[in-house]
């Protein structure tokens, strides 16, 4: 990638960034296309679904443009909705509306569905893998920034090791989720894809389970901005197949295989 690449891309990072800060829902799915969201889904479609569902996981903020990837990816125009397989065999619709439906996440428009027809997964999978790693980071920042602030015994909470390292353990999943992600990009295959998505859906599990941890009793509260982000690693990691039924799956390709293909240069 070139200088002016790179310069453009931290342009598009910072309006993208702009955009979500107190926007979601409907008026943020009009703001990434005025944006030229779709028109970057076709040029760079790798760099546009990194920046777009990581600064989405990172800021908070939601949108339906998780269909306009699938969309794509089955040679059919965005801007639509389309029936999309969730954890347990079901099917849902995310709508482009601002009326939540979903039980264990009030803010998003999903809905259950029947049972759509099957569309190639493997880049709303990466999408949704690069939208887990940043709602982990946004987990990760919360954890930290407590751990620094707070002091128990007349010791900043950072200081305690066991602190150090759930933090460490969470970071270390996180930018390892980020190496499959890169690997998928680099290598589009189904396996690629879905061990990426897999990886990620760990990963931002982990980080909700060990940020938790640190942030002890006030993350369980309304109040704390914690429980927005694990109940959207909830929902997003069971969206196209949960962690666990892509490992499963991923079993399954390689015995039908008879082996385990490269999926990384290293």
């Amino acid at each position: 990638m070139s200088v002016t690449d790179s310069d453009e891309l931290q342009l598009i990072a910072g309006s993208l960034r702009t955009a979500m800060t107190g926007t979601a829902g409907a008026k943020l799915d009009a703001a990434l296309t005025e944006l030229g969201w779709l028109d970057m889904l076709d040029e760079i479609p790798q760099a546009a679904i990194r920046l777009v569902f990581g600064s989405l996981g990172e800021t908070g903020a939601h949108a339906p443009v998780l269909n306009d990837v699938v969309l794509r990816a089955a040679g059919k125009p965005g801007g639509g909705t389309l029936a999309l397989p969730v954890a347990g065999g079901s099917w849902v619709v995310w709508e482009r509306t601002d009326e939540p439906t979903s039980a264990l996440d009030e803010e998003l428009p999903i809905r259950r569905t029947a049972a759509g027809e099957p569309v190639p997964l493997g880049q709303g999978r990466v999408a949704l893998g690069w939208w887990l790693v940043g709602t982990g980071r946004a987990m990760l920042s919360l954890a930290r920034q407590h751990a620094l602030d707070r002091v128990q015994f007349g010791r900043p909470l950072a200081s305690f090791q066991a602190v150090r390292h759930r933090l460490a353990e969470t970071l270390v999943a996180l930018e390892g989720a980020e190496a499959t992600l890169q690997a998928a990009a680099d290598q589009p295959d189904e396996l690629a894809c879905l061990l990426a998505k897999a990886a990620a859906g760990q990963a931002a599990l982990t980080a909700a389970r060990h940020c938790q941890q640190v942030l002890g009793g006030i993350g369980f509260t309304a109040e704390h901005p914690l429980h927005r982000h694990i109940k959207r690693a909830l929902v997003l990691d069971g969206l196209l197949g949960s962690s666990r039924e892509l490992t499963r799956e991923a079993g399954s390709i390689l015995r039908a295989k008879g082996f385990a293909p490269r999926l990384a240069h290293l």
